[in-house]
């Protein structure tokens, strides 16, 4: 016995007429651009340098715009603080201080950057770009 298959084809049943588009439809909204302001000091004390930065396109008034935005893509979660209870050498790279405020992939950013021990020069190297070139403490 050979028994008819229902729905065989590439036409779905609707019950709407073929020329009206379905009733709702999702449409993505990118997320919002990059947007950061960038203050660093050549120490706590310090007079700050205060640059605007957007990525995607790279520009606002920071001097090394695309170098600073290629940095933060590379880096795989730029603005996370070392893990509390990581073990950091007690090398001492300066009394340089960042704070960094704004959005970054969709997510707000408030963080502080300083060269204090291994963790935190690590965490400054690896989006280096983004600081600038910090005037040196005399």
């Amino acid at each position: 016995m050979i028994l008819p298959l229902a729905g065989c084809g590439s036409q779905q049943a609707t019950n709407r007429p073929a020329d009206k588009p379905p009733a709702t439809s999702v449409v993505p909204t990118p997320p919002a651009g990059d947007s950061l302001t960038v203050e660093v000091k050549a120490s706590p004390e310090a007079p700050a340098k205060t640059w605007k930065l957007t990525c995607d396109p790279p520009g606002g008034d920071h001097p090394k715009a695309k170098e600073a935005c290629a940095a933060l893509a590379k880096a795989k979660d730029p603005f996370a603080p070392p893990p509390k209870d990581r073990i950091c050498t007690k090398i001492y790279g300066g009394p340089e201080v960042a704070v960094v405020r704004g959005t970054w992939q969709g997510r707000p950013v408030d963080a502080k950057f300083t060269r204090t021990d291994g963790c935190e020069l690590h965490r400054w190297s690896s989006v280096g770009p983004l600081f600038g070139d910090v005037p040196k403490v005399r």
